[in-house]
């Protein structure tokens, strides 16, 4: 029980985001439920107990208040290598998202900010021999330039998403995404 996630959906029963999936550990699920802040879409066959009260655990929950969402993805980590391919961009390979750091263009010991036209994903190696320097500076030009991705552009480099992954009450609210046919 400790590892079920609750898929949160926006008012219009639409997920918050694809990548990464909008996603609340199913104690917050629970408090958000319990607060009135969201309405409960679906359970799991599971129920977690106090000494007064048995709840189900909720497995889908829809926000009471829409939340307009902007059309630019949230600044992550994760968003980062998938905006670059999960491919250093000053040597060219692919890496698993564990072996992946990032690095900012120009060092914030310069004044560079961590957006996302200053930070890209890059290699260990390349991290550590570029150091505190610009790429020009330490010989090392950037594969592409780093730019503000749209929630469509990330939504098509993203790896489909694998259903047989989810819960079966989530289904219904995966399968479809307007911003996919843009």
């Amino acid at each position: 029980m400790m590892n079920l996630q609750t898929l949160v959906l926006n008012a219009d029963y639409r997920p918050l985001s694809y990548h990464p999936l909008s996603l609340w550990s199913w104690r917050d699920a629970l408090t958000a439920l319990m607060l009135d802040r969201v309405a409960l879409v679906a359970n799991y066959d599971v129920q977690a107990r106090s000494p007064s009260r048995a709840m189900s655990v909720p497995s889908v929950v829809a926000l009471k208040h829409y939340k307009k969402i902007d059309g630019f993805p949230a600044f992550t980590r994760y968003n980062i290598y998938l905006r670059d391919e999960f491919t250093c961009q000053y040597c060219g390979d692919e890496f698993p998202t564990e072996v992946l750091t990032f690095d900012h263009v120009i060092p914030r010991s310069r004044g560079g900010r961590t957006s996302w036209e200053n930070v890209v994903a890059a290699c260990g190696h390349c991290n550590h021999v570029k150091a505190n320097r610009t790429p020009r500076e330490a010989g090392m030009p950037l594969l592409k330039e780093p730019v503000r991705p749209s929630k469509t552009a990330l939504n098509r480099k993203a790896p489909d998403l694998r259903y047989r992954d989810y819960h079966h009450s989530w289904l219904d609210y995966l399968y479809w995404d307007s911003e996919l046919d843009d």
